[in-house]
């Protein structure tokens, strides 16, 4: 009867982390992460050792390619990192423990290619837009290049500003402000 018990109690344990690694799954795709890669996570994140591509495409019942691929996007993002153990030939991966530092590291990345973009384009319309403001005679389209060129200067103020406040966030400084919080 006991032992009846304890494989009831694994089995709901078992349904709990899976019903947790599916909201993971869900959840990543606010940082562009597919929902299978996110499961990936969760699997990598509740696995007691090291996992090898094969052992997590049993778990997650996918290819080893898709494995790989989703390794590697993780290990871009900082959140997944290859780790050696002597006698082992294959790849053992695990994940990044410090979500915190997986954040910053995605976060920085992500958004200061964004906001580098949209800054460049935002000095390519202003630019664009002063020469043509030097072109034309029509004073009705003057005014309206200047009123754009007033919002595009507002919009590269922001955009200078974004890119500050990814400084603070990818060095760290941010925990000055809002430190980590490690309470269970």
């Amino acid at each position: 009867m006991v032992k009846e018990k304890d494989i009831q109690t694994w089995e709901i344990y078992e349904n709990i982390l899976e019903q947790y690694i599916q909201a993971i799954g869900k959840n990543m795709s606010l940082f562009g992460i597919s929902p299978s890669v996110g499961r990936l996570f969760g699997v990598l994140y509740f696995s007691d050792h090291a996992m090898t591509l094969d052992e997590m495409g049993q778990a997650l019942s996918m290819s080893k390619t898709s494995m790989s691929t989703g390794v590697r996007m993780l290990s871009d993002l900082k959140m997944v990192e290859l780790i050696h153990k002597k006698g082992i030939r294959k790849d053992l991966y695990q994940t990044e423990e410090d979500w915190y530092k997986s954040f910053t590291s995605y976060f920085g990345t992500r958004w200061r290619l964004k906001t580098e973009t949209n800054l460049d384009e935002t000095i390519e319309a202003i630019d664009k837009l002063m020469v043509l403001l030097e072109r034309t005679n029509d004073q009705e389209l003057k005014e309206k290049i200047n009123k754009d060129i007033e919002k595009l200067n507002y919009a590269k103020s922001y955009y200078v500003w974004l890119m500050k406040f990814i400084k603070v966030v990818e060095s760290g400084e941010i925990f000055q402000y809002i430190p980590k919080d490690h309470s269970k």
